[in-house]
This record gives C-alpha cells, sequence and structure tokens, in this order.
C-alpha cells in the first residue's frame, strides 16, 4: 500500500507560479511511475504531466506544456510540480498518483493504482 500527501495548493494571481509536492510512504518509490492530475467544478479529471521511474522521462499535457514542470526526488519520496505562468483556466484540485503502468497508458487515469487526496490550486484573473 502507497499512501501519497500533496501539498503546495492555493491561491494566486494570473501569472504566478506554485509548486506542488507529493510525498509518498513507500520504500519502493523509484519503482513507480508518478502522475499529476487535475479535475475543475463540472469536468472530468485530466492529465497534467507524468514521470517515468527510469530515465526519467516526462510527458505533459498539451495545455501546460512549456509553464509546468514535473520532477522528482528519489531520496525525498517526493515528486513535484513546477507550475509558472499560471491561468484561471488552471483552477482545479489537483490530484498525485503512482502506477506500475508502461509508458504508453501513462496518460490514463484509470491506470494508476494509488491517488493522493489533492490539493485545490486557484488562479484569479
Amino acid at each position: 500500500q502507497v499512501q501519497l500527501v500533496e501539498s503546495g495548493g492555493g491561491l494566486v494571481q494570473a501569472g504566478g507560479s506554485l509548486r506542488l509536492s507529493c510525498a509518498a510512504s513507500t520504500r519502493t518509490f523509484s519503482r513507480y511511475a508518478m502522475g499529476w492530475f487535475r479535475q475543475a467544478p463540472g469536468k472530468e479529471r485530466e492529465f497534467v504531466a507524468a514521470i517515468t521511474w527510469s530515465g526519467p522521462n516526462t510527458y505533459y499535457a498539451d495545455s501546460v506544456k512549456g509553464r509546468f514542470t514535473i520532477s522528482r526526488a528519489i531520496a525525498r519520496n517526493t515528486v513535484y510540480l513546477q507550475m509558472n505562468g499560471l491561468k484561471p483556466e488552471d483552477t482545479a484540485v489537483y490530484y498525485c498518483a503512482a502506477g506500475t503502468m508502461a509508458i504508453a497508458t501513462m496518460l490514463d487515469s484509470r491506470e494508476y493504482d494509488y491517488w493522493g487526496q489533492g490539493t485545490q490550486v486557484t488562479v484569479s484573473s
């Protein structure tokens, strides 16, 4: 069982930055691919970014490419999402997730085994 705890959300003005953190309670953190997803009110959960357990290789949704950066610190069992140039449309609850899926399915939320409780990000215009 893996527990994931997100932090770092908050209220920020458009154009601002936030860094989300996700701490994992597992000694085998390096074996998991990690992803960030978000869900806005009335919308489905959508993929934001993912990072593989090896490489690491990173993947981004087109809507955040060039603005968000996903990274991981193996020694700290933590994955980060640096968000720059935030826009009001980035407002959502952000979730981190862990899984052992193939790279080809990393964008699919159904492939992840463990989820955090979510952290709210609100971007004001």
